[in-house]
């Protein structure tokens, strides 16, 4: 009992002493003043770093959204095709023709950027055969639930594979030629459009765009196809403007109708009049075009027509006979439902003749035909392998004949 009641007398005289102490350690008001405004400036600092914190982890989940593939929110998207030739005739060859990827961003519900950026045959550079090219890379703009505008790199509004050239769209290896030499196709300007439905499966395109600059001398002078300057430091003193009707109001129907102006396909290159004033060489294109496709059968056409200035004797287009180009070709193809690589695919065939002058104005034989006959196998509606015989008469009576095998897909 004694030792319990020394230790409990210990106890208290630790506590009494603990107590003076702490008492005796006590802050000053100016001293508590300072210690509370260190812990207020600590506690502002942390909340600044939760905040940045917080804004770095919200950017990252919208970049994450922006390049999810999930298909739901995202805003980035990618896709593009190829395409892998063998051409067997008058030529032995095989090439990987090009390879595209597309990538369009949608800033939001109203606004994106589309872009195509293209590798041809594999390899380019000094030396090499393929080019290196941006096709497309323009802003667009719904201004409407019908309408939008775009200004940037676009695709021409003609033709019918100007726009649409992704191997399972078409039939046949080869572009033809009058996509090649009348509508040169693929064919981009640097503008600004616009593009809408103005009724009951009726819509316009209209652009206004950098122009062509053709050669004056040479065996490419006033060639279509050698004007393109692709938008790369391009002269740009005469521009030219587009416009085309659309019209698709029946199921699997669709026709279409451009008009292109463009004040001088020279940029002011060529040589001068007899007056010693500055020869300006305007050109119309005029193009129809019709796409059909019903319970399988199809039916492809499209005439295309280049109307040149003549320009003065011996100075000008008329001077090579290349006041007037044209083309024209007609394609009639069915198709039919066979087992592919997801259980279903189809079979196409189809039978194309086209013609075109590209110097219509002289006085020789100078048309060019080409009959071709083939077949398309869709083994996915995004992967088509392709086989045709082409047969080529040119001018003079001479012409060659290919076997055309290729493969094709898109993403």
């Amino acid at each position: 009992m004694g030792k319990l009641k020394h230790g409990f007398l210990l106890s208290v005289t630790g506590i009494l002493s603990s107590i003076g102490s702490a008492h005796a350690q006590t802050p000053s008001a100016d001293e508590m003043w300072e210690i509370i405004q260190e812990q207020q400036a600590t506690i502002t600092a942390l909340q600044a770093q939760v905040g940045e914190t917080n804004q770095k982890v919200e950017a990252a989940g919208e970049m994450l959204d922006a390049v999810s593939s999930d298909g739901g929110d995202s805003r980035l998207h990618w896709g593009g095709y190829g395409e892998l030739h063998y051409n067997a005739g008058d030529t032995q060859e095989i090439d990987v023709h090009r390879f595209v990827l597309f990538t369009e961003y949608e800033f939001n519900d109203k606004l994106r950027l589309q872009s195509e950026f293209e590798l041809e045959h594999a390899l380019a550079g000094e030396g090499q055969p393929g080019e290196v090219e941006l096709e497309q890379a323009f802003i667009e703009w719904d201004v409407a639930p019908s309408r939008n505008l775009f200004a940037g790199l676009h695709l021409v509004p003609v033709g019918l594979l100007n726009e649409t050239h992704e191997p399972p769209a078409f039939f046949g290896v080869e572009r033809d030629r009058i996509h090649s030499q009348i509508i040169p196709t693929t064919w981009w300007e640097a503008g600004v459009g616009s593009r809408g439905e103005v009724g009951e499966g009726l819509g316009y395109d209209f652009f206004v765009h950098s122009g062509l600059q053709t050669p004056v001398t040479g065996s490419n002078a006033y060639a279509i196809r050698s004007g393109r300057q692709k938008a790369a430091e391009a002269v740009a003193t005469d521009p030219a403007v587009t416009g085309r009707i659309r019209w698709n109001g029946m199921p699997g129907v669709n026709l279409s109708a451009a008009l292109q102006y463009q004040n001088d396909v020279t940029q002011g290159t060529n040589d001068q009049d007899v007056a010693g004033s500055q020869l300006d060489i305007a050109a119309w294109l005029y193009n129809v075009n019709a796409d059909v496709l019903i319970n399988g059968w199809g039916l492809r056409a499209m005439y295309a027509l280049w109307d040149l200035d003549s320009g003065t004797a011996g100075t000008g287009p008329a001077s090579f006979g290349k006041e007037e180009q044209w083309g024209y070709l007609i394609e009639p193809s069915y198709r039919f439902s066979v087992p592919g690589a997801n259980g279903k695919g189809t079979f196409g065939i189809f039978v194309r003749h086209s013609k075109f002058d590209s110097t219509a104005g002289d006085n020789t034989d100078s048309e060019e035909q080409s009959f071709t006959v083939g077949a398309n196998y869709w083994i996915h509606p995004a992967v088509v392998l392709k086989m045709d015989f082409d047969q080529v008469s040119l001018q003079e009576g001479t012409g060659s004949d290919r076997l055309n095998v290729g493969l094709g897909w898109q993403f």
